[in-house]
């Protein structure tokens, strides 16, 4: 099995760089191959899983809620559900294959200030940790009420938790005494101990928390799983995506009473807990395996896991909150980045302190593209997107608002340099060649916005549309293109 594992492990290592339309097909290969059989999963009770846990998904930890400290639950589970009291847990208006669909899942993003996480060409802008070490009072003390930050700031404390916790944890923490508490007695199978798993490789700094909130009894259609029968998937197989490369995720379950009272921490033993699927990525030959998880219960995965395997959410009976905290890629994703970058492009503009009026320091075609560039990036990797979804959390938390209206005078000045180098264009006293060069840059750029543009005209209707067939409206809340970004190209 291990030479097996070493083969599919290296194959599926090229999987980061699969488009949609790729997984779609392979999606569909795999259920041809199978047919009506279906690749068998194994739970604690069933032969073979302390095996094939160590085996084949030796990446995955598992942090029991007995070993956490209590007043930690205790805080961080009030945290969650103030901010759900408060509205805070949202649904996104996602883009799946050329459609935009509400998430299933209400959710939000902490972290980092200044910090965003992008998925499926959604940008998150994270509401800070609103500790005094991260900065996160930059903006003043008023930015959200005493309630708002004290739950952000039990966040953080899980955060810094999971950075010491996720490096350090031993196999010992990861099976025995699951399988203890569990009640299961693992069958002999030529080991009594899994093999260690190896020393978390990749960074613990994790920088923002997505949290997300699922109450089974308000979701509707939920799937069956398709390739191993495990039950209702509240999430779908997928790879956590925008992550540094081998770094780990860390994930805290809270189950609860649901809006219609039942289930909860108090339920009986009847009720279907909540699982974590894991498979390997395309692969039809290695048992899933499938976690059932306690309220409080902490998992990581460590390692390539989340490059190499997939997850899914299997429902419980009952509500759920995951705490999912993520050292995201944010090379380009931080306000300092787009502001340093809207610092590069306003270089090339010089004003008049007398009349205020404008000018270009440089005609140079490669200076103008690289400010077209910037001036796009500006206005669709941020200020549309901002605009369109991410100012709905303005009402509980304003540490944004003041930077994204900074950006948008930014980009507006921007706008004047595209028209001062259309009138350069325009100018018959520029060299023939000089012009054709300047006219080519232009013409690229415009087109580029043009056609983003319009992408984002279709979204605000396909969001309509979304939005009515959910039967929610779309107003002030943040689905709308701010008024003076709806200009025509």
């Amino acid at each position: 099995m291990r030479a097996r594992r070493r083969e599919h492990k290296s194959r599926n290592m090229k999987r980061s760089g699969d488009s949609e339309g790729e997984k779609r097909r392979k999606r569909r290969k795999l259920l041809q191959v199978l047919g009506d059989t279906k690749i068998p999963f194994l739970g604690p009770a069933d032969v073979g899983f302390q095996h094939l846990w160590d085996s084949s998904y030796s990446g995955l930890v598992l942090r029991q809620s007995c070993s956490l400290p209590a007043e930690l639950h205790g805080r961080v589970q009030a945290a969650l559900c103030t901010l759900r009291t408060k509205g805070c847990l949202l649904r996104d208006l996602v883009r799946v294959r050329d459609r935009d669909v509400f998430t299933a899942v209400s959710r939000a993003l902490l972290g980092h200030p200044g910090h965003t996480y992008r998925y499926l060409d959604t940008r998150l802008f994270a509401i800070p940790w609103h500790n005094e070490e991260g900065g996160g009072e930059a903006r003043g003390p008023h930015c959200c009420d005493p309630d708002m930050r004290a739950a952000c700031q039990a966040l953080w404390e899980l955060n810094s938790f999971f950075c010491t916790d996720v490096p350090r944890r031993e196999p010992e923490d990861r099976l025995d005494l699951f399988l203890k508490t569990e009640g299961v007695t693992p069958a002999a199978e030529g080991s009594s101990h899994p093999s260690p798993p190896g020393r978390c490789t990749g960074p613990a700094q994790f920088n923002v928390t997505l949290l997300n909130y699922m109450d089974p009894a308000t979701m509707r259609h939920l799937k069956e799983e398709p390739y191993y029968g495990m039950g209702k998937m509240a999430v779908g197989w997928h790879h956590d995506e925008n992550l540094i490369a081998q770094s780990p995720v860390a994930v805290y379950s809270y189950s609860c009473h649901s809006d219609t009272g039942e289930g909860g921490e108090g339920a009986s033993k009847e009720v279907s807990r909540w699982r974590i699927g894991l498979k390997v990525a395309w692969d039809i030959y290695t048992p899933g395996l499938a976690l059932p998880l306690q309220s409080g219960d902490c998992y990581y995965m460590r390692d390539d896991l989340n490059s190499t395997h997939q997850h899914c959410v299997l429902a419980g009976d009952n509500a759920r909150f995951s705490s999912t905290h993520r050292v995201a890629e944010c090379s380009k994703g931080t306000l300092e980045y787009i502001q340093s970058r809207c610092t590069e492009a306003l270089a090339n503009l010089a004003t008049d302190p007398e009349t205020g009026s404008h000018s270009l320091l440089s005609l140079l075609p490669l200076t103008l593209k690289h400010c077209e560039d910037i001036h796009n990036e500006v206005e669709f990797e941020w200020l549309r997107q901002y605009w369109f979804q991410g100012q709905r959390y303005t009402r509980f938390c304003s540490w944004w608002s003041g930077p994204m209206e900074q950006l948008e005078r930014d980009w507006k000045l921007m706008e004047t340099m595209t028209m001062l180098f259309l009138s350069a264009v325009e100018d018959e006293g520029q060299a023939g060649e000089s012009r054709r060069e300047m006219a080519e840059t232009l013409l690229a750029a415009l087109t580029n916005r043009q056609q983003h543009r319009q992408t984002w005209r279709d979204r605000a209707t396909s969001a309509d549309m979304a939005a009515g067939a959910e039967g929610q409206q779309r107003g002030s809340g943040g689905l709308q293109l701010h008024s003076s970004l709806s200009c025509p190209a």
